[in-house]
């Protein structure tokens, strides 16, 4: 006699809902304390909501929890953390007293949903190349609620400046929301592979990461705001090199890396030769 499946606790199967929810409660009163003038504690809370945002999805899958109840939540915690929260505490702080700078929070908060609805359209479409999956169309959600603080942190770090002016802080919204719902690649995290002898570096990178994010945290957020932007040329390259050529849409990233590395060399056969001989002692 089979024997049933002994079902997995109610209460496991609901930590990650659970988890879901705790980060829109962080975001919801990240607002609550840009209206009473704590700024800092408001970006604190937003850096809360988006970590717990991060882990509910690997809790979902390592209890084998999901759900469509759990996408459908996920999926509005989004809108609300990355969306409504920085957008509102933006305003709050910077834009108090701007009509003009409400019309660019609205306009943030309106590209953030279409963004997050052309995501949950694409999950959904089989027919896509199986390499369109290692980007995402436009820049994500949570990219864009960090940059659009950008002018905030910059305030909290340097104080009041061009930064925090209102056109700059209008300008910087509607940069934010063009990238947003843009068609401008953005690599996906699970299609960055590090070789194992560049782990010890990697854990190095992430210690001082850490180290930064405790002794310097708005620095660290400009930082990775620059990062950010100066990704962009390089993973449009890398998204038009593979959109070109048919037969590598199947190849997995270290295979096209070491196919766009042998394509260079093919096309400058000689430029190593130059290069060892522009090194050579006149006379050597």
């Amino acid at each position: 006699m089979i024997k049933p499946r002994p079902r997995r606790n109610i209460s496991l199967r609901l930590l990650p809902s659970a988890t879901t929810v705790l980060a829109i409660c962080a975001g919801l009163t990240s607002i609550r304390f840009a209206l009473e003038g704590r700024p800092h504690i408001a970006l604190a809370l937003i850096g809360a909501a988006a970590v717990l945002d991060g882990i509910d999805g690997g809790i979902a899958r390592a209890l084998d929890a999901q759900s469509a109840m759990g996408a459908e939540i996920d999926s509005l915690a989004d809108a609300v953390n990355f969306g409504v929260a920085p957008a509102l505490v933006v305003y709050v702080t910077l834009l108090p007293h701007s009509p003009v700078g409400w019309i660019f929070v609205l306009l943030y908060v309106v590209c953030i949903v279409l963004r997050l609805a052309r995501f949950n359209a694409l999950i959904d479409d089989d027919t896509r190349p199986a390499y369109t999956r290692e980007f995402f169309t436009g820049m994500p959600a949570p990219c864009g609620a960090v940059g659009s603080i950008g002018p905030l942190v910059a305030m909290m770090q340097f104080g009041t400046g061009w930064w925090t002016s209102t056109w700059f802080v209008c300008f910087w919204l509607a940069a934010n929301s063009a990238l947003l719902v843009s068609r401008v690649p953005t690599l996906a995290l699970k299609a960055i592979s590090v070789p194992p002898n560049a782990a010890p570096i990697l854990l190095i990178l992430i210690a001082g990461a850490a180290a930064g994010l405790l002794l310097f945290p708005y620095v660290l957020v400009l930082l990775i705001i620059a990062g950010y932007l100066c990704t962009i040329p390089f993973t449009i390259r890398s998204q038009r090199w593979v959109a070109a050529r048919p037969e590598a849409w199947d190849d997995k990233p270290r295979q096209r890396r070491a196919a766009r590395r042998e394509s260079r060399r093919a096309a400058h056969p000689n430029r190593r030769s130059v290069a060892r001989l522009g090194l050579r002692k006149p006379g050597g």
